[in-house]
């Protein structure tokens, strides 16, 4: 097995597992309470002391923490601990407001990368991999956990960062990358790139771990094909540490939660109400071994779905179903909710590459909504009337998926901007009415 495989952890009885949870809420519960006001106000508020939290079945009786309370706590107001007790601080990107910071204890930071060595070891690494790290640095979460874990693993970690895709493939090829680590729209733009350059039979990947957007079923078998790699997801949130919060497995169907440090719920995002095991709603989580900034009942506003089905790999850490969507980032259009997903998994059964953009407008008072579509080199050939039945029968299948009618526009092959971070799928024109 690899080397940072922790059965005793990552495959403890329901019973270990619960008692790890009681213990550590109730602790995380008084600690908060005596030393983040913050929290202490809103608890009052709701009429709940720490004495009145004695395991996890007491947890509802806690309020939800939305990231506005983070950017109103800004940026001390959530700190548990002296601030002379913090190594380090990550953040958010602040494109929708003021950013979150988020701090660590080297206790933080050790647990962290424990979490991502987990997630290495479960895509099959070990010291003897050599980990090529393309998710940003600096504040981003992304390549300080990665790195840390590969760290943590044992293994020749190169710190690429994002951008220079003609570098990544030098040192992929010059140096036998084995893992690769990045954003899904990034590692599907890698795998254009590196077909093009005619260096596939250089390229000595085995497995990706691919995290920090929303990336479906579709696309995954996209990327494992063109890489001949096996692509894992990785899932993680800067308030909540950063990736490995859960990670896949080789059965690939979920990601498993470190349960020995987070406490996993599932609630109705309208009413608030905690949902049974199996039903789609909000992720939210609760730190329960964190200093610096633990977290309780943080409303994640990811869609999934939470499944203790036993798993071959012999974890026994509950899944999380890869994010169905975002509750604050679903699009409302002529009624309809509308999630991207959708529309991805629609391409890429058609045989589109996962490069795309959705336009919404208002015209006379009315939602309209266009999908724009590249089209791959082959297609690009295609007769005006060839591209116009294209368009209709994506039209048609839009429309099946959705409910609604969506306009399609094919444009030429690389036409629409390549992203080396997040990929900016939606551009919501009704926003600056």
């Amino acid at each position: 097995m690899p080397n940072y495989y922790q059965p005793e952890i990552e495959c403890a009885s329901q019973d270990q597992i619960r008692a790890w949870q009681d213990e550590g809420l109730v602790k995380t519960v008084h600690r908060v309470y005596e030393n983040v006001p913050y929290y202490r106000n809103l608890m009052d508020q709701k009429g709940v002391t720490p004495d009145d939290i004695h395991s996890v079945d007491d947890l509802h009786k806690l309020p939800f923490l939305t990231k506005d309370d983070l950017r109103d706590a800004y940026p001390y107001g959530l700190l548990a601990v002296p601030l002379s007790d913090c190594v380090r601080i990550q953040s958010t990107s602040g494109t929708t407001g003021r950013r979150v910071v988020a701090f660590y204890t080297q206790h933080d930071i050790d647990i962290w990368e424990d979490c991502c060595a987990r997630a290495i070891a479960a895509a099959g690494g070990t010291k003897e991999d050599v980990v090529h790290v393309c998710y940003g640095y600096g504040l981003f979460t992304g390549g300080p956990g990665l790195n840390g874990g590969s760290h943590k693993m044992g293994c020749l970690t190169l710190p690429m960062s994002s951008g220079n895709t003609e570098r990544q493939i030098q040192f992929m090829c010059d140096l036998g990358s084995t893992i690769l680590c990045c954003t899904p729209s990034y590692a599907a733009y890698l795998a254009e790139s590196i077909y093009e350059q005619g260096v596939r039979d250089q390229i000595k990947l085995k497995a990706g771990i691919f995290g920090a957007e929303a990336w479906t079923e579709e696309m995954r078998q996209d990327i494992q094909n063109k890489l001949g790699i096996k692509a894992y997801d990785i899932y993680g949130l800067t308030e909540i540490s950063g990736p490995g919060v859960s990670f896949e497995c080789s059965e690939q169907t979920g990601m498993h939660i470190n349960e020995d440090h987070f406490i996993a719920e599932i609630i109705d995002p309208v009413t608030g109400e905690v949902l049974p095991e199996g039903e789609k709603g909000e992720l939210v989580f609760t730190s329960i071994s964190k200093d610096a900034f633990p977290l309780i009942r943080y409303r994640t506003r990811d869609i999934c779905v939470l499944s203790r089905k036993k798993c071959s790999c012999g974890r026994t850490h509950v899944k999380m179903s890869k994010p169905m969507g975002r509750s604050d980032d679903m699009l409302i259009v002529k009624g309809v909710n509308v999630f991207p997903s959708q529309i991805e998994t629609v391409l890429l059964n058609k045989g589109y590459p996962a490069n795309y953009q959705i336009v919404v407008s208002r015209e006379n008072n009315s939602d309209k909504i266009e999908v724009l579509v590249e089209m791959t080199p082959e297609m690009f050939s295609d007769t005006l009337s060839t591209v116009s039945a294209r368009e209709k029968e994506l039209v048609d299948a839009l429309k099946a998926m959705l409910g609604i009618y969506a306009a399609v526009r094919l444009v030429s092959p690389k036409s629409i901007t390549r992203s080396e971070g997040k990929a900016v799928r939606v551009i919501d024109k009704r926003k600056l009415y």
